[in-house]
């Protein structure tokens, strides 16, 4: 495909420091992209340093100005606008928006929305969809792991870190929870507060598997692949689009904690070498990139977008991107 111009439009300062998704993932799909030979703008927060692409800075109360017409930021060569963001006014520049989260019950769907799985795309009556991808260099791998198990996120309770907790609790393994705020914890828990940088990746390389027990429609879950990337099994809830990231060779699925807590018996069987295939397989940055890269050629081609194509449950594209 003919290379692009892309304006990534993002209200943060990147790359971020602590948890942050959706800003590691924009910091991702820059890398992908410029990878895969395509140059890239970034309009960003001040003191933004990204170096695969040319800095716009911009505070971010005038980028999400809903009375501004992005386009008017924009260099003039630019091929695709795609934000990071609710896009309130519709820009005169071709572009997409990138969902993350869920909306409110009865919000209204922007025009070129992109969601971040299938699962996702449909409940708001969608089929266009791209899976988020990381970097597997920000990530290491061990084979051999540590007795712990890992719960990694917010502590609220729709990612259901409580079940995490009834399960070490009832099962009397041994639990490291990171997270933004202490909870009060049993004997065999430990509290390890918010964790970025070096540290995370050492505490998912070395957990036994991951606990990603979501109680709400997960849109993706991102600290699922960070855990097959580092050779780390997860186990996770059937909600949202967790069913289509974890496949049986690399976690279990479960509807109660009772069945997590069967399940964590025999999760560590998993080999690390398949979970960590698996992320690279269908969850790298280039991966990412080169179907957002389908989704602007589309748009810009016949005025719409292609829905997404299917890839982790046994249904890979072909994709000429070797994601090492």
């Amino acid at each position: 495909m003919t290379a692009l111009h892309v304006a990534v439009a993002a209200h943060y300062r990147l790359p971020v420091k602590g948890y942050g998704g959706t800003e590691r993932v924009v910091v991702a799909l820059v890398r992908g992209l410029a990878a895969l030979g395509h140059r890239v703008t970034l309009l960003a927060a001040p003191g933004t340093e990204v170096r695969e692409a040319s800095l716009i800075a911009v505070p971010p109360r005038t980028l999400t100005d809903p009375t501004l017409d992005l386009a008017t930021l924009l260099p003039r060569d630019a091929d695709m606008l795609h934000a990071f963001f609710p896009v309130r006014r519709i820009p005169s520049h071709p572009f997409v928006r990138t969902l993350e989260g869920n909306l409110k019950a009865g919000a209204v769907v922007a025009p070129n929305t992109i969601f971040v799985s299938r699962n996702h795309a449909q409940r708001y009556g969608s089929d266009v969809f791209v899976y988020n991808g990381l970097d597997p260099a920000d990530f290491l791998f061990r084979a051999v792991k540590d007795d712990y198990d890992l719960f990694l996120g917010r502590l609220h309770s729709v990612k259901g870190y409580r079940w995490a907790l009834q399960g070490a609790k009832r099962s009397k393994r041994r639990l490291i929870v990171a997270g933004g705020w202490r909870p009060s914890l049993a004997r065999n828990v430990k509290y390890a507060g918010e964790v970025d940088g070096r540290r995370k990746a050492e505490l998912l390389a070395g957990a036994r598997c991951l606990w990603m027990p979501a109680l709400w429609d997960e849109p993706f879950g991102l600290t699922t692949i960070e855990a097959l990337f580092s050779g780390t099994p997860v186990l996770g809830t059937r909600r949202g689009a967790l069913p289509e990231v974890i496949a049986p060779e690399v976690g279990a699925l479960c509807d109660s904690l009772d069945e997590m807590i069967a399940a964590a018996e025999t999760i560590h069987t998993r080999s690390p070498e398949a979970c960590r295939a698996h992320a690279q397989r269908f969850f790298t940055h280039l991966v990412m990139a080169q179907e957002y890269v389908r989704m602007y050629h589309t748009l810009l081609d016949t005025g719409t977008l292609p829905p997404g194509r299917p890839t982790a449950q046994g249904r890979p594209y072909n994709s000429s991107v070797s994601p090492a």
